[in-house]
């Protein structure tokens, strides 16, 4: 399914709070702060030329967040980074003066830290950065899953250090409980989707989520005319769309949100023109995006630069996983996990039908970016569906 933007908002400016965190100024902090990190590396664009030749187009480059910062996901840069932000910012409050990232080893500071719980749901990769960033800075973070995260994901969230509290139903639940608690006993809630009186810290996260931008464009000689991004609740679709829009302009690509058709939140919300919960459904494969409600700043945000909005199904997104594994020619061979290739399983169904191919403009001038969000975060999972385990899939590319 396919839906083309016609909000009135379509093209608008961002708002203001939006504007500023998905600006320029915005994105430059959040590089600065992860330069400042010891196990900063930035993350591979790959060409595929020999795929792009097939599919009919100019150009296909592929920006593979599968190694970011350990964690194996982009969102690597978005938990840990909002931690670090809210113990400087409470640390300036104690101090009575800005405190920078070139202090967040500082005794005094660290000690601070050690005075705060962050907390979050997760459906396992956010968790993880959350988790990660807390013992960067010496903090305590307890981390909320549901049923649906696997046991290699909760293992992976635990190895640092957090406590792992286990709830009933999915997603969306744990975030309400999150939201309950952690207002209960003062802890700072890192989320990374956002509700009514709740967007500054979500920003901050999708703040972080800027720096695949700002790395991928220096990388390119000209700029994509297409960008396809998956969504779960919103936040990572919103921070590129809007943060490239920020940086291009006029010449912005054009942004096509993909999700599983069997949990199309933000699909339903553009066809609805408003934030819609939608019914809970079977299972997705795709379970870093099972999410059932939209971030509110997410859909304010992909409602002005969002240009279509499209779904795919279950078999789409293991096809796109063994493609990347098992590459064409001479492409390099990327591990993808469940969610990572959604946004190429969309641009691969579009050129597959000649009404979206049209209505998306994409031709053999088309040059296309997607985000490889996530490798293989769970290894059993992966080897399940692919065929080869993780190992192997990179020995083709030593």
């Amino acid at each position: 399914m396919l839906l083309l933007n016609q909000r009135p908002e379509h093209n608008q400016p961002l708002i203001a709070a939006d504007a500023e965190s998905l600006g320029i100024a915005g994105g430059e902090r959040a590089e600065r702060y992860l330069k400042a990190r010891d196990d900063h590396a930035e993350t591979p664009l790959h060409a595929l030329p020999a795929l792009a030749d097939h599919l009919g187009l100019a150009a296909l480059y592929v920006k593979d967040e599968g190694q970011r910062l350990g964690l194996g996901s982009f969102k690597a840069l978005g938990g840990a980074y909002a931690v670090m932000r809210l113990v400087l910012e409470e640390a300036g409050k104690r101090f009575g003066r800005d405190v920078d990232i070139g202090e967040i080893n500082d005794p005094k500071l660290r000690a601070i830290a050690a005075q705060m719980t962050f907390c979050c749901a997760t459906d396992g990769n956010h968790g993880r950065s959350v988790a990660q960033g807390a013992g960067l800075v010496g903090a305590r973070s307890v981390i909320y899953v549901h049923a649906g995260v696997s046991r290699e994901r909760v293992a992976a969230i635990a190895r640092f250090g957090a406590e792992i509290v286990e709830v009933e139903g999915g997603y969306d639940h744990a975030v309400r409980e999150v939201a309950r608690v952690g207002a209960e006993r003062g802890w700072k809630i890192v989320s990374n989707t956002s509700w009514l009186g709740y967007e500054r810290v979500p920003g901050l996260v999708m703040q972080g989520y800027t720096v695949i931008v700002r790395e991928t464009l220096r990388r390119l000689a000209e700029p994509p005319t297409h960008v396809f991004l998956q969504a779960g609740v919103g936040g990572f679709a919103a921070a590129i769309a809007g943060h490239v829009a920020v940086m291009l302009g006029s010449r912005r690509p054009k942004a096509v949100v993909v999700e599983p058709r069997r949990s199309a939140c933000v699909y339903a919300s553009a066809e609805a023109g408003r934030p819609v919960t939608i019914a809970q459904q079977q299972p997705t494969v795709m379970t870093m995006l099972e999410c059932a409600e939209p971030s509110l700043v997410a859909w304010r945000v992909l409602a002005r630069v969002g240009d279509a909005f499209m779904t795919v199904e279950e078999e789409d997104a293991v096809a796109v996983m063994k493609r990347l594994a098992q590459p064409l020619g001479n492409d390099p061979a990327i591990v993808s996990g469940e969610s990572g290739g959604v946004g190429l399983a969309g641009l691969v169904r579009a050129v597959g039908d000649g009404q979206m191919r049209a209505a998306l403009g994409l031709d053999a001038g088309s040059r296309v970016l997607v985000v490889n969000s996530e490798g293989a975060t769970d290894h059993g999972r992966f080897a399940e569906l692919v065929g080869m385990a993780p190992a192997e899939v990179f020995l083709q590319t030593a």
